[in-house]
């Protein structure tokens, strides 16, 4: 076979390796880029659902704190009412406990009333601490219960409270590491302000009813 022509086989079979070499290469690159779309897709998706959740979660904890608020509240005149049939002189802390039952119904966001339900809590403490002065006041069976409900649904707010407070924070670290804060920001998420307790109202007065 005459030279000039296995040159040009030659040529031909190493045209066609190098084809077949960029073809897979290509493949190659393909397959790599579409794995590289896939995970920033996925990255993508899943800090915005991570975003969502916690953002849902805190919602659901202050619904859930305004609720017992609300509650607290409908026992407020019952528990004057009882108070008052065994302590009339203490007037100022029935206006007291009055008022700030009004500001809690007043309205506004929950973060407002949840504000006003603190100093409901406080007002509150203040005549749970009147009524040591009343043994009588203290055996009444309407007054216990009324105690007891109270003391419930405090718990309850302090829970709701805490788990607020939580997923707050957990939405406050995903946004501030990298790189969560880039797409908490690309979303155009805000972030949420803690609930904190007045000092005043950490604690509500125990009553002692043995005595």
């Amino acid at each position: 076979m005459p030279r000039g022509i296995n040159l040009i086989q030659n040529l031909y079979k190493s045209r066609l390796i190098i084809k077949n070499m960029v073809l897979g290469l290509a493949l190659i690159i393909g397959i790599i880029f579409a794995v590289l779309v896939v995970i920033i897709a996925f990255i993508f998706i899943y800090y915005y659902n991570r975003f969502v959740v916690l953002e849902n979660r805190i919602d659901n904890s202050l619904s859930q704190i305004d609720v017992q608020l609300k509650k607290r509240a409908d026992l407020v005149p019952a528990l004057v009412k009882t108070v008052s049939g065994y302590a009339k002189h203490e007037k100022k802390i029935f206006t007291e406990v009055t008022n700030a039952r009004a500001s809690l119904l007043k309205g506004g966001d929950v973060a407002k009333r949840v504000k006003a339900g603190d100093q409901l809590q406080g007002a509150l403490g203040r005549l749970f601490a009147v009524a040591e002065n009343y043994p009588n006041l203290k055996a009444n069976e309407n007054f216990l219960q009324l105690q007891t409900e109270l003391s419930a649904i405090e718990d309850k707010v302090a829970y709701a409270r805490q788990y607020y407070n939580d997923s707050v924070l957990e939405l406050q670290n995903s946004s501030e590491k990298f790189p969560g804060v880039f797409f908490f920001n690309l979303y155009g998420r805000q972030k949420k302000d803690f609930l904190k307790i007045p000092e005043s109202n950490k604690a509500m007065p125990s009553i002692d009813f043995e005595e």
